[in-house]
């Protein structure tokens, strides 16, 4: 079957039409750093690297797995020497301080290239994709000790990190962790505790890795406000800032999971293991969620690149394979039949992939807009209002894109009918990475707790409103541009309504908390749809204004966003009947009634 080719028109679509980063750089002045040629040489090799590299060690790694023995982890074959590739052409350096050996060019193309690396192979690039969220949390909450001690050899990549929360008994409820911090004489700590779930936990591609662990100090108080956090290397940094001594922490087992297989999802075991407190203590969780907020983006990416490969796969398949006539007659009469792409239902799932994956890598590029903001801008009021946006949009882009990106994964299968299910296509395989997506960095449901509760109902839909307004500003500056009347009042309506039903479901829970909850996803489902439709309607507009007919993409982005509008869009109309129904539907049931 065809491998991965990455879609840098669409790239090139998004970073210089649609969202025009060009400007963006240069406003925060990255422009020499991030110029037109610079953006697009990256998108060019990273292309490569993931195309030739690693494109070719998914299926063998995911049939080959991981080995553990003696606690120690070898990866699939290939996948060492693939990931020296990655660090000798200074790949995760990209994105990352210059005072520590990085680059220093904008967030927004790391996510690009991870997007890429994903794409090609998910479980390979979880290995250096965990990396980014241990140096951003040692970057903003670590000593300037353990940042010099730690952020160079991440950087250079010759270092890898993980993130460890979950224990046993405790998942998503962190304040039931039980994992232990005792104070040492020498200003560190003796870590006492077990962490399962700890995705490239144990591995042989780099020669370190840096844990970041959230324990509880003997004397914190109960709950989530009595967690610290931690940084544990595997090895010891020596005088030379060298890996050193083996710290007393060992890899007790490896999960036998449904997907992923090519990644080593770890049960660590700290055993009186050294380590050193990062930010104040009893706060780990505050600063622990630098680390969950990167990594929920890029958990956002696996579902944008679990749609981006089916659909890539399943577009090839169904151009060759033949089988029976188009209803209104034959496309191909010196053929024995048809190719499948002919027959309306095909094309309802690969358009549906399509419109799903496309719109998804508008949202999860518009958000690493705002985290180039956030991070650059000199302008307090303009990083605030990313800072706000990111608030809003993160968990929208984690849980939505994940849903759809399982949809979109499973449609791709479906193309392929019994061959789908066949492990030589591929799509099996696509489907079983992409089904964790909605689980880790918190569900589809905690996702939407977060985002009702936390970020619409708490703020009184101020950070709604910081949405809804842009989106509000752009139909009112199109209202009367008739080539994009088949858009405009619907999106006008349905970010009218969105706000509407954030205050019809904030007044449901002052009678009834329990709304909160039987509401949430439908609510986070609809601001996914609604957002899409915006981000339709602005690649629309480009489109038109470049002239259709000038380039087939222009063409293929208008009829695309038409077939949103008309085909997916309209499950918010669904949505809004079952948030509004009550919760008094799902608690009314005892026990003994299920």
């Amino acid at each position: 079957m065809n491998d991965y080719q990455a879609p840098l028109r669409d790239y090139d679509f998004i970073f210089f039409e649609l969202f025009d980063f060009e400007q963006h750089y240069q406003r925060l002045g990255l422009g020499d750093e991030a110029s037109p040629d610079i953006v697009r040489a990256i998108f060019e090799e990273g292309a490569k690297f993931c195309e030739q590299v690693i494109a070719p060690l998914n299926r063998s790694g995911d049939e080959e797995g991981c080995h553990w023995q003696d606690g120690e982890v070898t990866t699939p074959k290939g996948f060492k020497e693939a990931y020296q590739q990655y660090v000798d052409a200074g790949w995760p350096s990209m994105s990352h301080d210059t005072k520590y050996g990085g680059q220093g060019l904008p967030e927004s193309l790391g996510t690009l290239l991870s997007e890429m690396v994903g794409t090609a192979n998910w479980s390979w690039g979880m290995y250096p994709g965990l990396s980014h969220g241990a140096m951003k949390t040692l970057s903003l909450h670590g000593s300037e000790d353990q940042r010099e001690a730690y952020l160079s050899k991440l950087i250079e990549g010759r270092w890898t990190g993980t993130m460890c929360l979950t224990e046993a008994h405790c998942g998503t409820d962190l304040g039931l962790l039980k994992t232990k911090a005792e104070a040492r004489a020498d200003g560190s700590y003796s870590i006492s505790g077990s962490k399962i779930f700890i995705s490239a936990g144990e591995h042989d591609l780099s020669e370190n890795i840096v844990h970041i662990v959230l324990a509880r100090l003997p004397d914190a108080p109960a709950g989530t406000k009595g967690i610290s956090l931690f940084v544990v290397p595997k090895f010891i940094p020596g005088s030379d800032g060298e890996a050193g001594e083996r710290n007393t922490l060992s890899c007790g087992a490896i999960e036998h999971k449904m997907g992923i297989h090519a990644n080593a999802t770890a049960v660590l075991n700290f055993d009186g293991a050294q380590g050193w407190l990062i930010g104040p203590p009893n706060k780990g969780l505050n600063c622990m969620f630098t680390f969950m907020n990167t990594a929920r983006i890029g958990t956002a990416l696996q579902g944008l690149a679990a749609a981006e490969l089916g659909y890539q796969k399943s577009l090839a398949y169904c151009k060759d394979r033949r089988q029976g006539r188009a209803l209104s007659g034959a496309k191909d009469p010196d053929a024995p039949a048809d190719a499948i792409i002919v027959h309306a239902d095909v094309r309802r799932m690969l358009l549906s992939q399509k419109a799903l994956l496309e719109g998804s890598r508008m949202l999860i590029h518009y958000v690493s807009m705002q985290v180039d903001i956030e991070h650059h801008s000199e302008n307090e009021e303009e990083k605030q209002k990313a800072s706000d946006l990111l608030a809003l949009l993160t968990p929208i882009a984690k849980a939505f894109v994940t849903e759809v990106g399982c949809e979109a994964a499973n449609l791709a299968l479906q193309c392929f009918g019994g061959h789908g299910y066949i492990r030589e296509w591929g799509m099996e395989q696509n489907v079983r990475d992409a089904r964790i997506s909605t689980l880790y960095e918190g569900t589809t449901g905690v996702q939407a707790l977060d985002l009702l509760g936390r970020k619409v109902l708490l703020t009184q839909g101020a950070l709604l409103k910081r949405f809804t307004k842009e989106i509000h500003l752009f139909c009112q500056a199109n209202e009367n541009n008739e080539a994009l009347q088949e858009f405009m009042p619907e999106l006008a309506r349905l970010n009218k309504e969105w706000g509407e039903l954030a205050m019809h479901l904030g007044l449901s829970a002052m009678e009834n908390a329990d709304e909160v909850s039987a509401a949430c996803v439908d609510f986070l489902m609809y601001s996914g749809y609604v957002s899409l439709a915006y981000f339709w309607a602005r690649a629309a507009k480009v489109a038109i204004d470049a002239d259709t007919d000038s380039e087939s993409i222009y063409a293929s982005k208008l009829k695309t966003a038409r077939f949103y509008y008309a085909r997916i869009l309209p499950r918010t109309r669904s949505l809004v009947e079952t948030m509004k129904s009550g919760a008094d539907k799902l608690l009314s049931f005892e026990l003994d009634e299920f």
